[in-house]
């Protein structure tokens, strides 16, 4: 599933391109796209048509195209969804189609049908705008109004598994499987450890470790491990070229030479290093 810094480079990509811009044409190719618009597809090609794109937004792993200042269109990519302009490689996975009057297509093309658009009010929550869908997302570690001691405070009194609170986007949004891993490799943390158990200036350093790791995959295009997750242009990420744990099981860690293991986690894998990540003790 893409996360907060693949999500965040099709928002610049929308940025860059389709602000100003007012949708001409609209069409819903699968109704599965559009489930979680309540309304159905004919309400949303209704609302859609002749808007003017006036801004972009993020939390986490939603991006969404304001409408004007009441109303945005809410894109959740779920497990292979894409924002492209231009002509689409693959047809048959075509699920919505829109025309700007610039004559560029904005097309959501999605293999697994996971993702989708929703039209959606806009509410202020902490003094920013967001879509009433997003309202009880947690801010992300790269959000400039990102509180690390609010946080910290609430993983404290976690005692759960940290690498689940990561997980947790109402707690910290924009970490999934990949940069959890990353971040604890980072901090010399294990997934299974305790939140509670952390000691605060350990719970600042794995947070800023998880913001370090996406702003490097940020400047990489992202995490690409197979031809589902692209920019708005089609093109590939490459960081996964430069993960220390994610995917590298019976690999050598990068930092102490040890075989780096693979354990299942909540129905996921989660890849550390046995000597610079020792599991606790039961």
């Amino acid at each position: 599933m893409p996360e907060l810094p693949e999500v965040e480079v099709v928002r610049r990509g929308l940025d860059r391109h389709v602000i100003g811009r007012t949708i001409t044409a609209v069409r819903v190719h699968h109704p599965r796209a559009v489930r979680r618009h309540d309304a159905g597809p004919a309400d949303l090609t209704a609302r859609l048509l002749d808007t003017t794109i006036t801004g972009t937004g993020r939390r986490g792993k939603y991006l969404w195209l304001t409408l004007g200042p009441d109303a945005a269109l809410v894109v959740h990519l779920g497990m292979s969804g894409q924002m492209l302009l231009g002509p689409v490689p693959n047809e048959n996975h075509l699920r919505i189609a829109t025309l700007l009057d610039d004559g560029t297509t904005m097309s959501f093309v999605d293999q697994r049908t996971f993702g989708g658009w929703v039209i959606a009010d806009m509410v202020t929550v902490d003094g920013t705008p967001v879509p009433v869908p997003v309202a009880h997302i947690a801010r992300d570690p790269l959000d400039p109004l990102f509180d690390r001691e609010a946080v910290v405070k609430v993983l404290r009194g976690k005692h759960s598994e940290i690498k689940r609170q990561l997980l947790d986007q109402t707690v910290v949004s924009g970490i999934g499987n990949i940069y959890a891993d990353e971040a604890l490799w980072r901090a010399k943390v294990n997934g299974a450890r305790r939140a509670s158990a952390l000691s605060r200036p350990k719970l600042r350093e794995l947070l800023d470790a998880a913001a370090a790791v996406m702003t490097d995959a940020l400047g990489q295009g992202g995490t690409s491990f197979d031809a589902l997750y692209v920019n708005v242009n089609g093109e590939s990420g490459y960081f996964d070229r430069s993960l220390d744990a994610y995917g590298r099981a019976g690999e050598p860690c990068r930092r102490c030479g040890a075989v780096m293991r693979r354990d299942k986690f909540m129905n996921r894998s989660s890849f550390y290093c046995p000597r610079c990540q020792p599991r606790p003790r039961t």
